[in-house]
C-alpha cells in the first residue's frame, strides 16, 4: 500500500495530510480547488465608529492584509473581477470562487444592505459562495435568519474574529466584546446549520504560553467548522506598536522555532473535526516592525510544520481526549 493510501485510512478527515486541511476540505466538497477572492465593502466596526469605542483593535491595520485590488471605492463586482485576475497566475486550476467579505465587520449594517452586497457577489460568474468575516457582537436574529436562508442556496460561512479566549486579553486589545459573546454567536450560528469559523491570535500581550496552549481545549468544545490561527505581528502605525515599544515585557512573541514546536503541540490537542485554514498570518514586510522569522511564505510554513508532524509521527487531535486514529 502506498504511503498516501495508508494514511488515508489512518486519519479521520480522509486524506493523507496530518491535519484537517482547508484546501482538502474544499476538494472533497467540490472535487477541485476553490479560491477565495477578498472584498472590502466599506464596512466599519462598533469599536471604531464610537458605538462601543474608538480606534479599533490595538493590533489592527487593515492595509496590512487587504490585497491590492481591494478598495471600498470599487464595486463588489469590480473587486471580484480584479481579484480573479490577480489569483489566476498562481492558481490556474481554480475555476470556482468564494467571495470573501474580509475587511472590518461585514455584518455591521442593516439586512437590506447586506442582501444587496452579498447577492451582487453571488451574481458574478464562477462565485459559488460567500465567506463573511465579522465580530460576535455584529450579528442578530434577523441577520442569522437571512444567512440561514442564503446558506440553502450556496456555500456560506460566517467567520468570527474572536482572537482570545480570555476576557482580560480582549479588554486589553480593545475588542469591546467578551469571550462569552463569542461563544453565544458561534453556537447560535452553528445551530442554524451555517458553517461557522473563528480566528485566534497567539502572542497577545499579557498571555503566557500555558494560557495559549490551554485554548486548544476551549476551542475544541465550540461547534466550529473552520479555524484560523495567526502569530501576533507588530504592525506599524497601530496602538500596539506604541505599547510594544514602551512595555516589551508584556509580550510573549515567538521565534520561528518556538512557534513551530508550540503549534505542533497545540494541533495535537485540537479537536480533529475542526478544519484548520491557517497556521500563521502573513503581512507585507513593509508593515512589520519585526522580521525575526525571515522571509517565510505561508506555504513554506505549512510545509515545515507538516514535516515536523511527520518527524514526530503525530497529527491533529492525537492528544484530544486521548483520541487515536
Amino acid at each position: 500500500m502506498s504511503p498516501d493510501k495508508k494514511n488515508e485510512s489512518k486519519f479521520p478527515w480522509g486524506h493523507y495530510r496530518r491535519f484537517n486541511a482547508y484546501s482538502n476540505y474544499f476538494r472533497k466538497l467540490y472535487g477541485a480547488r476553490v479560491q477565495k477572492v477578498s472584498i472590502d465593502a466599506g464596512f466599519t466596526c462598533p469599536n471604531r465608529d464610537g458605538t462601543k469605542g474608538n480606534g479599533g483593535c490595538t493590533y489592527c491595520n487593515n492595509d496590512a492584509f487587504n490585497p491590492s485590488y481591494c478598495s471600498p471605492e470599487k464595486s463588489v463586482t469590480k473587486q471580484i473581477e480584479e481579484g480573479i485576475r490577480f489569483h489566476k497566475w498562481r492558481y490556474r486550476e481554480a475555476n470556482s470562487y468564494l467571495a470573501y467579505f474580509q475587511a472590518y465587520s461585514n455584518t455591521y449594517a442593516p439586512v437590506e444592505t447586506l442582501k444587496r452586497l452579498y447577492e451582487e457577489a453571488l451574481g458574478y460568474p464562477g462565485v459559488i459562495g460567500l465567506i463573511i468575516g465579522t465580530r460576535p457582537d455584529c450579528i442578530d436574529q434577523q441577520k442569522l435568519d437571512y444567512l440561514k436562508e442564503l446558506s440553502h442556496k450556496c456555500y456560506l460561512a460566517v467567520e468570527y474574529g474572536i482572537e482570545s479566549c480570555y476576557n482580560k486579553t480582549l479588554e486589553k486589545i480593545n475588542r469591546k466584546h467578551t469571550f462569552e459573546d463569542a461563544e453565544d454567536a458561534v453556537r447560535e450560528t452553528a445551530a442554524l446549520g451555517i458553517n461557522t469559523g473563528a480566528h485566534f491570535i497567539f502572542g497577545l500581550p499579557g498571555e503566557m504560553r500555558e494560557e495559549m496552549m490551554a485554548e486548544a481545549e476551549i476551542i475544541s468544545r465550540l461547534p466550529l467548522k473552520t479555524v484560523k490561527f495567526h502569530q501576533l505581528q507588530i504592525i506599524k502605525g497601530t496602538v500596539m506598536e506604541s505599547e510594544f515599544r514602551n512595555k516589551r515585557s508584556d509580550f510573549q512573541l515567538f521565534s520561528w522555532d518556538e512557534y513551530m514546536e508550540f503549534f505542533v503541540s497545540f494541533l495535537e490537542r485540537l479537536n480533529p473535526s475542526i478544519v484548520v485554514e491557517r497556521f500563521t498570518g502573513e503581512a507585507p514586510p513593509r508593515f512589520l516592525t519585526r522580521k525575526e522569522w525571515g522571509i517565510k511564505r505561508a506555504d513554506q510554513i505549512v510545509n515545515l510544520i507538516e514535516k515536523r508532524l511527520e518527524e514526530l509521527d503525530t497529527w491533529q487531535g492525537r492528544l484530544y481526549k486521548n483520541a487515536s486514529p
